[in-house]
């Protein structure tokens, strides 16, 4: 038996980008897969191929509950949650409009705890759970124009890393995805020398399926940990060497 063909994974932002690459390599292997996203129009595919789908505002606690509420009726657990959903800004902290801010860091870092509040209860009682919160390098980077992206996942890590001190006492690991430089929709614009949201999916399962005892509180890169905040000027080299191949391979560099 596939160790995923009892597991019910709930993913938000499931509808496009990482989280779809997400929903498609779990629903493949056999886990019931519950993908949840603000758009249903991105969500029938998914359900066509056997997602339990659900459309949700994560920046919204009421919704999130009802999504956990709709994991429970549907298949009775919920051993992963990948808090996922999310989108790009790039706007100055002197051009921020009212609001704007707010709303980002709502989506990405108060979507991420009221998924976190709603599932750990659950997981206690299942005495079992893995949580994955999707971050990125973003929270380390001084870059002009990523104030509010920046901010709100640097706090995930955080909030993270105490999240998962906090359920030290049972078998629920909390522990962070990085994906890298991906070529996906929330930027706006198509970036054809990085890596596709597919190639994600490995350090994804990897997280979802850790075994009793493993890691916990930590950062994941490609399948290795990655030290957030530490000296990685040579594996952004070597991201940046990757980037350059993967359009010249393209005769576009």
């Amino acid at each position: 038996m596939n160790e995923l063909d009892s597991k019910t994974i709930l993913i938000t932002g499931a509808g496009a980008g990482i989280g779809k690459a997400f929903a498609e390599g779990f629903l493949a292997e056999g886990a019931s897969v519950v993908a949840a996203d603000i758009r249903a129009d991105r969500l029938e595919p998914l359900s066509a191929a056997g997602a339990i789908t659900a459309v949700v505002d994560v920046a919204d606690d009421a919704q999130v509950r009802s999504m956990m509420d709709l994991a429970m009726t549907e298949t009775g657990r919920v051993d992963v949650l990948f808090n996922n959903a999310g989108y790009g800004s790039k706007t100055a902290v002197e051009d921020l409009t009212d609001g704007e801010f707010e709303r980002l860091v709502a989506v990405h870092l108060f979507g991420c705890i009221y998924g976190m509040r709603a599932a750990i209860p659950i997981m206690r009682a299942q005495n079992h759970g893995r949580i994955i919160n999707v971050v990125s390098r973003a929270a380390e980077s001084p870059g002009p124009n990523n104030s509010a992206y920046g901010a709100a996942k640097a706090a995930m890590f955080t909030a993270s890393r105490s999240a998962a001190a906090e359920v030290a006492d049972s078998d629920i690991l909390v522990n962070m995805l990085f994906p890298g430089m991906t070529n996906t929709s929330i930027w706006g614009v198509d970036m054809p020398g990085m890596q596709d949201p597919e190639e994600v999916y490995p350090t994804a399962r990897m997280l979802a399926t850790l075994p009793s005892g493993g890691a916990t509180g930590k950062c994941f890169y490609r399948g290795e940990e990655y030290e957030m905040f530490g000296d990685n000027a040579e594996l952004m080299a070597a991201d940046r060497a990757e980037i350059k191949a993967r359009l010249n391979a393209k005769g576009l560099g």
